[in-house]
């Protein structure tokens, strides 16, 4: 794997509000921040797996189990979208990213999403290790990212009690 963009975070996709994303509030329903992300992350694992093609791979593939998302301004129709994927954590089942999702034209950010994936074996149905060249990548994409700034909504919980 070659990667020209490794001391910041990866750029890996681009985007644009859809008319049918939008809601009833004239702007892009809460759904679709995570699709938009979710996107990213497909795009990330098609990165690590070389893109090589799903049928290559042998069924050795990755499941989300953990999902956080920050929801910090709107965007709406036609609006432009870009995501950029940082490397938090790894090892040798699971690994840690997060999405940035930002509003191009106005240069904000919208929303977060960070999420933890584990390997994943779509024969057996269950966790597995992560395939050797995944395993790779997954090492020298973080060998860059280590040393960004941690994401300031990176990390966070909801966390709210009755008084």
């Amino acid at each position: 794997m070659r990667l020209d963009n490794t001391k910041k975070p990866l750029l890996l996709h681009r985007d644009a509000v859809r008319e049918e994303w939008v809601d009833e509030y004239d702007h892009m329903n809460l759904s679709y921040y995570v699709l938009v992300c979710d996107q990213a992350t497909y795009k990330f694992w098609e990165l690590l797996n070389n893109h090589v093609t799903l049928e290559a791979r042998g069924g050795k593939e990755y499941a989300v189990v953990e999902s956080h998302v920050n929801y910090l301004r709107e965007v709406r129709l036609n609006d432009p979208l870009y995501v950029t994927t940082q490397l938090l954590a790894y090892d040798q089942k699971r690994f840690r990213i997060f999405h940035e999702l930002y509003q191009d034209k106005g240069g904000y950010l919208a929303a977060t999403n960070e999420i933890m994936a584990l390997g994943f074996d779509l024969e057996a149905r269950g966790i597995a290790n992560l395939v050797s060249v995944v395993q790779a990548n997954l090492k020298e994409i973080f060998e860059f990212h280590r040393h960004l700034t941690r994401p300031k909504w990176a990390g966070r919980s909801i966390d709210f009690e009755t008084p």
